[in-house]
């Protein structure tokens, strides 16, 4: 699946066995071959970006990991901490591999704020972050989710719904959110609003 970023994959696989991140990683990497495909953006930034977004989970303690994310308040701290490490990591495993220095440090410093940053440094990082959270509107996230923080689907789904116009970057993940969101209200029969 991850072709030319295969090696990136498997050296970023050890830290992605938390907080269901293979999963995350495999279905936010397919948005961003589309987002990638419709908004231009370099693939060799964005697409190691989004395999190693969320490796520094791995740093956090698994206890504290819902804390730092979902509906609600989130502790940014928490947050930060996955960030901070997730970009030490990213660094190594992009080393490792010979990846271009400069291309590195792009994917590094996307990394380091994916998501405490609101605005974009660059197409390249408003790819990544609507990537990241076009993941939530999958089938597989509507599965997870609701359980993971402990509340109907439906309202989880209504939730998601409101985030749309605030959360993403580009026009296209704005759209395919809102068609996901339509999937998935048909798919779980969620009465659509």
């Amino acid at each position: 699946m991850y072709g030319k970023f295969e090696k990136i994959y498997q050296l970023a696989k050890p830290f992605l066995d938390t907080r269901d991140n293979d999963i995350h990683t495999r279905i936010a990497y397919s948005f961003a071959c589309r987002l990638l495909e419709a908004e231009g953006g370099n693939e060799d930034v964005v697409l190691p970006a989004i395999i190693l977004h969320d490796v520094g989970w791995k740093s956090v303690p698994e206890e504290l990991h819902l804390k730092a994310f979902g509906p609600g308040e989130n502790d940014m701290i928490i947050n930060r901490v996955h960030e901070v490490e997730g970009a030490k990591t990213a660094r190594r495993i992009l080393e490792e591999v010979n990846h271009d220095p400069s291309l590195t440090e792009e994917i590094v410093a996307i990394i380091l704020e994916h998501d405490s940053r609101r605005e974009a440094l660059s197409v390249n990082d408003a790819i990544v972050k609507d990537s990241d959270k076009l993941w939530r509107f999958s089938k597989e996230a509507l599965e997870i989710d609701p359980n993971r923080f402990g509340i109907p689907p439906a309202i989880h789904a209504k939730w998601l719904k409101l985030q749309i116009e605030d959360w993403f970057l580009t026009e296209t993940a704005k759209k395919i959110a809102r068609e996901e969101q339509r999937l998935r209200t048909l798919s779980f029969g969620i009465k659509s609003d």
